[in-house]
Order: structure tokens, then C-alpha cells, then sequence
């Protein structure tokens, strides 16, 4: 079993930086591949990008690519979604899971064991 918990978000103009943090609990944190999603209002929960359990392999989906960056400190239990060149299209909840079943369901919400219960990332234009 593992808890999860996102921080970071916060009401930031376009253009701006955030730091996302997922932290999680347990010894078992190196044995997820990691993933952010994300869910604006009225709108379906949709892919950002995953982490493998190594951080070796990352995916990305096309919305994010060349703006964020995913990263995991195994000895800290925590992952990391660097948001750089933020856009108004990018508030939304900002949630991580873990425990996905192969690498390529890592895309996928149903690939996932385990959810945070979000972070809200508020971008002003």
C-alpha cells in the first residue's frame, strides 16, 4: 500500500513556473512508475506524464511536451512535475498515481493501484 500527497499548486500568471511534489509513504516508493494527470472543470481527467520506476522512460503527452518536465527522488519518496511557460489551458487539479500495471498503461488512468487527492493549479492570462 502507498498514500500519496500533491502540493505545489497555487494561482500563477501565464507564463509562470510551478513545482509540483507528490510524496509518498511507505518503503515501497521505488517499486511505482509514477504519473501526473490532471482534471479541469467540466472536463475529463486526462494524461500529463509518467515516470518509470527507475526514472529512466518517460512519457508525456503532446498538451505538456517542451513545458513540463516529470523527475522522482527515490531516497526522498517523492516525484516532481516541473510546469514551466504555464498557459490559462493548464488550470486544472493536478493529481499523481502510482502503481501502474506495465509501462504502457502508465498513460492510462485505469493502469493505476493508488491516487493523491490533487493539487489545484490556477493559471491567470
Amino acid at each position: 500500500q502507498v498514500q500519496l500527497v500533491e502540493s505545489g499548486g497555487g494561482l500563477v500568471q501565464a507564463g509562470g513556473s510551478l513545482r509540483l511534489s507528490c510524496a509518498a509513504s511507505g518503503r515501497t516508493f521505488s517499486s511505482y512508475a509514477i504519473g501526473w494527470f490532471r482534471q479541469a472543470p467540466g472536463k475529463e481527467r486526462e494524461f500529463a506524464e509518467a515516470i518509470s520506476r527507475s526514472g529512466g522512460s518517460t512519457y508525456y503527452a503532446d498538451s505538456v511536451k517542451g513545458r513540463f518536465t516529470i523527475s522522482r527522488d527515490n531516497a526522498k519518496n517523492t516525484v516532481y512535475l516541473q510546469m514551466n511557460s504555464l498557459k490559462p489551458e493548464d488550470t486544472a487539479v493536478y493529481y499523481c498515481a502510482a502503481g501502474a500495471r506495465t509501462w504502457s498503461d502508465s498513460r492510462r488512468m485505469y493502469g493505476y493501484d493508488y491516487w493523491g487527492q490533487g493539487t489545484q493549479v490556477t493559471v491567470s492570462s
